[in-house]
């Protein structure tokens, strides 16, 4: 019989922690060892009970999440899971849970619908799956590094009316802030699917526009894409590029789930492979499941350049490797590496 991932659960509410306990261990896969109402009692229990998981709230009284991430990843390092509200201040705490650590987040749902918690459970399981794979050991001692320096803008040399279609899910928040913040200013215009809710998706957008020499924002229905812009997909809509006279442009439309996301990598890709062709490059960030594999294929059927973020920079090695075994990445790159890469394709003619 296969081991159970061991869960720690933590949340300020006895209801949630309740709730949460009694929807895990309904997984055949997954036990709760225990609970813990803030991040004090949670420090004795990691200690005394050894979880392979943490499911954490964000928003607690005495030390909130992010607080007790930054002090027990560097000295403890393990995969966290946050169970966070919808609200501004859940979403702005949530992005700054990534930053410090966490490996994913589920939302709690708006209203105590039975299918909304039965699918916020769903996914709450689905992810705790992953994060008992996720190797955080790269967090022990960790210190604020500097970002490097970005790539100069004069090595760039064939890049008109180029278009870099970017996907990314777990672990993406933090992979596109390395890749874009080392981006020039006047890079070809860049579109981004990470899966996030609506709301989360603009402010990520807006802190990735503070820490970045392009401009980066939310995109609207018929927004251009332009040099030194890169478009994140709104939360709720499927993004896809068309052509419009001389420019490309996004359409951000709300749909059904494709791939199992809303925004989709798949949609956004198939339409840069049916648009944009062979002016595209690709590149597939780290992720769970196959969103986009199929159509980053297209994509390179249709003459535009891709890669995929290698196994070992990977939180997820879900979506890169699916799009690198389908033939869609041409190639496996680390994380760290993927700026130049790019820049590299941007200046190479299709082969």
């Amino acid at each position: 019989m296969a081991k159970k991932i061991r869960v720690l659960v933590v949340d300020d509410s006895a209801l949630v922690r309740q709730i949460l306990t009694q929807g895990l261990n309904n997984d055949p896969d997954i036990e709760v060892v225990g609970s813990a109402p803030d991040p004090y009692v949670a420090r004795d229990k990691i200690v005394e009970l050894t979880p392979d998981v943490l499911t954490l709230d964000v928003e607690m009284p005495r030390m909130d999440g992010v607080e007790f991430l930054r002090k027990l990843m560097p000295q403890f390092p393990m995969p966290v899971v946050i169970v966070s509200s919808l609200a501004e201040r859940g979403c702005k705490i949530t992005l700054d849970a990534l930053d410090a650590g966490a490996v994913d987040f589920v939302t709690k749902p708006s209203s105590n619908v039975m299918g909304g918690l039965s699918a916020m459970m769903g996914e709450l399981c689905a992810k705790v799956k992953v994060a008992a794979k996720v190797d955080v050991s790269h967090w022990k001692g960790r210190t604020v590094v500097a970002p490097k320096a970005r790539i100069a803008s004069h090595a760039l040399s064939v890049s008109t009316d180029k278009v870099i279609a970017i996907g990314a899910s777990t672990g993406g928040t933090e992979a596109l802030r390395k890749v874009l913040e080392r981006l020039p200013a006047d890079i070809p215009g860049i579109v981004i699917v990470q899966h996030m809710p609506p709301k989360f998706t603009k402010m990520f957008a807006d802190r990735l526009n503070d820490v970045c020499a392009i401009d980066v924002k939310e995109a609207q229905n018929g927004d251009r894409i332009i040099k030194g812009l890169a478009l994140v997909a709104p939360g709720d809509a499927h993004m896809t590029v068309i052509r419009s006279g001389g420019t490309y442009v996004v359409d951000c439309t709300p749909g059904e789930k494709v791939c199992g996301h809303c925004p989709s990598v798949e949609v956004m890709f198939n339409s840069v492979a049916k648009y944009v062709g062979a002016n595209a490059v690709g590149v597939m960030l780290t992720g769970m499941g196959r969103d986009g594999a199929d159509a980053m294929l297209n994509m390179r059927k249709a003459g535009a350049r891709t890669m995929a973020q290698d196994e070992k920079s990977s939180v997820v090695f879900g979506m890169p490797k699916e799009a690198y075994e389908r033939g869609g990445a041409e190639k496996l790159v680390s994380l760290d590496n993927i700026p130049e890469a790019l820049i590299q394709l941007l200046n190479q003619k299709t082969p």
